[in-house]
């Protein structure tokens, strides 16, 4: 299983942290001067990283699984606000694109949310936007399962816990 994306946004010349990528699926590159490993480096874009990673995993034997983002807690019209136009949107054209079995967390946890509501929300944070709160991580957690669940073939589904056997699978949000 992979998710990436939630750090793949920042600059190329940032000193203070990792460096980001270029934003899409195509083949562009940038040629950088990494501040950090003080490395000449080609930066590729966000989805030929999961190109790559997924053509890893498979030459390897394993089955990869993409996972979008999980949403950040940022509110829109009385919604979460989901991220189609980039990393998770990118991450399902991937997925897409090379056959991958997709758990879409970002609309999974996103209506989880919606239907919470801010108030009971936002304890599921431990900071403004990103990093979820122990009962966030449960939840979010919940959702994978749901996720694998709904798929057409789960491969993990031998070895959920008998917590997660409990789960019902993500039916598009039409439960209740």
């Amino acid at each position: 299983m992979m998710q990436f994306g939630h750090n793949d946004g920042g600059s190329f010349d940032d000193p203070a942290r990792a460096r980001g990528t270029i934003p899409g699926v195509g083949d562009e590159t940038k040629e950088i001067d990494n501040p950090i490993t003080k490395q000449h480096e080609v930066v590729h874009t966000y989805g030929w990283y999961l190109k790559t990673f997924i053509a890893g995993a498979r030459a390897k034997g394993a089955v990869p699984i993409m996972c979008t983002l999980i949403p950040r807690k940022i509110w829109k019209d009385g919604k979460i606000e989901r991220n189609l136009k980039d990393f998770a949107g990118w991450a399902a054209a991937v997925a897409q694109s090379e056959d991958v079995p997709l758990v879409d967390l970002n609309e999974i946890i996103a209506r989880r949310y919606d239907a919470l509501g801010p108030e009971k929300v936002d304890p599921l944070f431990g900071d403004p936007h990103t990093h979820t709160s122990r009962a966030g991580a449960e939840l979010n957690a919940e959702c994978v399962i749901a996720g694998l669940k709904a798929l057409a073939a789960d491969p993990l589904a031998p070895f959920f816990s008998p917590k997660a056997k409990d789960v019902a699978p993500y039916d598009g949000g039409t439960a209740k």
